[in-house]
């Protein structure tokens, strides 16, 4: 196989429609198309879909945006509209297996009520001992876990850079984490 290179004319004719270089096309990346989904794709029929429908979409975006920036690297864009399309194949065939019917039920990974009852007793934990914190701390870890604001943000209404919000979050989590196992070893004794 002989690498063509490509050039503005002929995006160009390819999108008025050179019978000729529509052909050239098609035979080139063709070949090129089948050697790259041979490893992906089993199915001969799905090969020859995601063919068709990669020329489909090459051509139609060259024909309404009017070509490329880089005509140069219309082969890269073939190459990457074709992934596209087998992964687009490929969700679409994993969404739409059906399950057998005679397989058993998923199982229920939903927690029990002594799990829920021990997540409860330490989401107040954590309110507890977030609450003991300054202000200052307890504010800061609220916008960023809680609130799961922007640090950007935060740092704008803190009126700090982002190298002393990442100090300022630390001490306050080094705060937290104190504080939780204080709670914890109290509650132990």
């Amino acid at each position: 196989m002989t690498f063509h290179s490509f050039d503005r004319d002929y995006v160009d004719s390819l999108i008025a429609g050179n019978p000729d270089v529509e052909q050239h096309f098609t035979d080139y990346f063709g070949e090129l198309l089948f050697i790259k989904l041979r490893m992906r794709v089993r199915s001969p029929q799905m090969r020859e879909d995601v063919v068709q429908e990669t020329f489909l979409r090459v051509l139609a975006y060259l024909r309404k945006t009017g070509g490329l920036d880089h005509p140069e690297r219309l082969g890269a864009f073939v190459n990457t509209v074709c992934t596209n399309v087998v992964l687009e194949h490929f969700r679409a065939e994993s969404r739409s297996a059906e399950l057998p019917e005679h397989m058993a039920d998923p199982p229920d990974f939903r927690p029990d009520t002594e799990s829920r009852l021990v997540t409860e007793e330490s989401r107040v934990e954590v309110r507890r001992v977030l609450e003991s914190l300054p202000p200052k701390d307890r504010d800061l870890l609220r916008k960023i876990f809680l609130e799961e604001r922007g640090k950007d943000e935060v740092c704008s209404e803190m009126k700090v850079d982002r190298d002393y919000l990442r100090v300022l979050l630390h001490r306050a989590k080094a705060r937290l984490k104190e504080g939780l196992l204080r709670s914890r070893t109290a509650g132990a004794a």
